[in-house]
């Protein structure tokens, strides 16, 4: 069953809180609160789907370091001690293999 989110209002019409609740989707949504009888409003949200371009899935092929090489993508990290960034991904010969502050090590 879906998850719905619904605003607690007060007197006056405003937001006072939030909760959550399981219900089913033919179920009308509420129109006051199960415990307090306050009113409340349900709050409209975008659906979370698990499809091939949810947020997960596209931030991990990103980070991937073979996916970024096949594409011809240089990646660099920062080294958090000395400031300067090496390569963690790409084959491209003209760029460096790191750069930055301090000494270029030979």
């Amino acid at each position: 069953m879906p998850v719905y989110e619904y605003q607690i209002l007060g007197a006056d019409g405003s937001e006072v809180g939030r909760f959550e609740i399981e219900q089913s989707a033919n179920a009308p949504d509420l129109t006051a609160h199960p415990l307090s009888g306050q009113p409340v409003r349900r709050v409209f949200q975008a659906p979370n789907l698990a499809g091939q371009y949810n947020e997960r899935r596209i931030r991990a092929r990103v980070k991937d370091p073979e996916n970024l090489s096949r594409l011809g993508f240089t990646r660099y990290e920062k080294d958090k001690l000395t400031g300067r960034y090496h390569k963690t991904a790409g084959h491209d010969a003209h760029a460096p293999e790191s750069f930055g502050p301090g000494k270029t090590q030979q």
